[in-house]
């Protein structure tokens, strides 16, 4: 990896690389396989290699992704990584100008769209997951009455506590401790509302 931190999106043009359907696909999945190539990417998300090189190609132009050292002796293919440790997008970063926070807003709602797609998939699978998948699976709903400073806090918590966790299962696969790890993924949403 380039950098061992979150990349912070601040310009509309990384934004909209992203905020494209396929492309958010492929960085989910080069994000949670690290390093491969675009055949390899294409068999996850069920596309055509030439179509997922070009969009591996437009990441790569606005710095999401960068190449990697190749993992193989063929040298015809190209292998891909994530540029940072993840990508952050603030609200903040696109205010100032109305045509900025509806790309900011349209982007966050696609980004939605594609987590509660991944949940539904979820649902739908459950059965083939096992009971003990089953019973660690979980959904909750937490109201409570807070301060925005509150709010800011518990995020910085919940990230932090969740960096952990990420660590703890890529040190356990560096060490080849791959029995029984799978793909997990929490979402999470602090808002303000009124009922």
């Amino acid at each position: 990896m380039t950098s061992g931190e979150n990349r912070r999106i601040t310009d509309m043009g990384t934004l909209k690389a992203l905020a494209h359907p396929l492309r958010l696909n492929l960085y989910r999945a080069l994000y949670l396989e690290r390093v491969a190539t675009a055949s390899r990417l294409a068999e996850l998300v069920d596309e055509a290699v030439s179509l997922v090189s070009y969009h591996l190609r437009k990441l790569a132009e606005h710095g999401l992704i960068e190449e990697a050292e190749p993992q193989s002796a063929d040298g015809r293919e190209r292998w891909w990584r994530p540029a940072s440790d993840g990508i952050s997008i603030h609200d903040e970063d696109f205010r100032d100008a109305p045509e900025k926070a509806a790309a900011h807003r349209s982007a966050s709602r696609l980004f939605f769209a594609h987590r509660s797609e991944l949940y539904h998939r979820h649902l739908d699978e459950r059965a083939y997951w096992g009971p003990e998948w089953n019973s660690a699976s979980f959904d909750s709903e937490y109201l409570s009455r807070l301060t925005s400073a509150e709010l800011a806090e518990l995020g910085r918590e919940v990230h932090a506590l969740m960096t952990r966790y990420v660590d703890k299962g890529r040190a356990a696969e560096a060490d080849g401790d791959t029995e029984g790890r799978e793909n997990v993924a929490l979402h999470l949403y602090g808002f303000p509302f009124r009922p």
